[in-house]
């Protein structure tokens, strides 16, 4: 298995922490009784809990594109140090953006979230090559 393989891997793990990490955040705010209920009152997550939820979704819009790239490099033997660096940095800034965003850090989020971002597209601009 590819290193861009094992980095999609670990970074399908992160998606599962984001997961968690929103929805475990969600049931202290709100309780075990509406989170295990019907939920018609559709209350949202705010504070910590709604920053996690954000940061989930954001998460969730950037992974798909992520895979894609990783996987056709891997079908296509494409491999390269774009695609290497690449995923590595994605997953880098992935990683450092869940607790920035927690914590409600502004500017060093946003810096976490271009990592990730510039990730992204060396990991594409690999197909390319």
């Amino acid at each position: 298995m590819t290193i861009e393989l094992w980095i999609l891997f670990a970074a399908a793990c992160l998606g599962i922490i984001h997961i968690s990490a929103a929805s475990f955040a969600f049931k202290a705010q709100v309780g075990n009784r509406y989170t295990v209920g019907p939920r018609d009152e559709d209350l949202k997550p705010s504070g910590i809990a709604g920053r996690l939820a954000r940061a989930q979704a954001n998460f969730m819009e950037t992974f798909p594109v992520f895979a894609v790239f990783v996987l056709i490099v891997a079908l296509t033997d494409a491999g390269g140090p774009l695609s290497l660096w690449g995923s590595a940095v994605y997953l880098a800034g992935r990683i450092v953006y869940l607790p920035l965003y927690a914590a409600g850090i502004p500017w060093l989020r946003t810096f976490s979230w271009n990592i990730a971002t510039l990730g992204l597209v060396l990991t594409g601009t690999q197909v390319l090559f």
